[in-house]
Parts: C-alpha cells; structure tokens; sequence
C-alpha cells in the first residue's frame, strides 16, 4: 500500500507544481487539467485498493492510515465546489448577474473576466493537489502491516 500511495503523491505532485507555476505566470493550461483528473483517479483507485483490503480482511496497524488514503477524496470534492464558488466570487465583485452578464461585456472586457476565473480556479485546484502529495505522502509513511 505504501507504493500505491507514492504513486498517487508522484500522480499529484506533476500537476501541483505545473498548476503553481501556470498560476504564477498567468497562463492558463489544458494539460494541467489532464494531469489533475489523472491524479484524481489514483486518489480514488488507493481508496478503492484500500477498502477492497479492508474487505479482504487485510488491515494497517496503523489507523491513522485509513485518515491519510480516504481524505485525498474530500479534499478533491471541496476543491471542486470551491472552484464553483471562486467563479462566482469574481462575477460578484465586478456586479455581474451570472456568464450570461459576462457575454454582455465588451470583448476586452469579457476575457479579462474569463482569464481571472481560470486563473483562480487553476490556482484553487493546483493547491487541492499538492494538499493530496501530503497527504499521500502521509499515507505511505503510515501504511503498515500490509
């Protein structure tokens, strides 16, 4: 188990630092976005792995364990509503009613909107993974009795 959760820190530490700096130098990335979901779905295969071991009657004798494999998958689910959240905090702040207010805008005026949302939603999604690396990494330090 504790190389199943290296490898999810390793599938999560790529888009972490890629989201990071994409963030840091304002430019949005379509690969970031790949990179994310595919670390989110070893997030979900450890915690599958783990509950079919749970089920198979193989445990960690180390309980904090379960706490570090499980919470990469609330951190995703969080993460995903604060992005939801961060694109309506920027189109209240600029008094906009809702995406279809932003169409209204004049063009300039429309992707500076639309390139301060993706930005803030790479940057909330970027953290969300490095959050996932700790906590993987924790895991793996933890995965005992295996």
């Amino acid at each position: 188990m504790a190389a199943g959760a290296l490898v999810v820190a390793a599938l999560n530490a790529l888009p972490g630092l890629l989201g990071a700096w994409r963030w840091y130098c304002c430019e949005p990335s379509r690969a970031f976005w790949l990179l994310l979901r595919v670390g989110q779905g070893s997030a979900i295969t450890l915690a599958l792995g783990v509950g079919a071991l749970a089920v198979a009657g193989s445990y960690s004798s180390e309980r904090l364990f379960y706490l570090y494999a499980l919470l990469p998958l609330a951190v995703a689910f969080v993460a995903e509503q604060l992005r939801v959240i961060s694109a309506q905090t920027i189109l209240d702040r600029r008094e906009l009613a809702d995406a279809q207010a932003v169409g209204e805008l004049p063009e300039l005026q429309q992707r500076s909107v639309v390139s301060e949302i993706m930005r803030r939603e790479l940057g909330v999604m970027a953290l969300s993974a490095l959050v996932v690396v700790f906590l993987a990494l924790r895991a793996a330090g933890t995965a005992h009795g295996f």
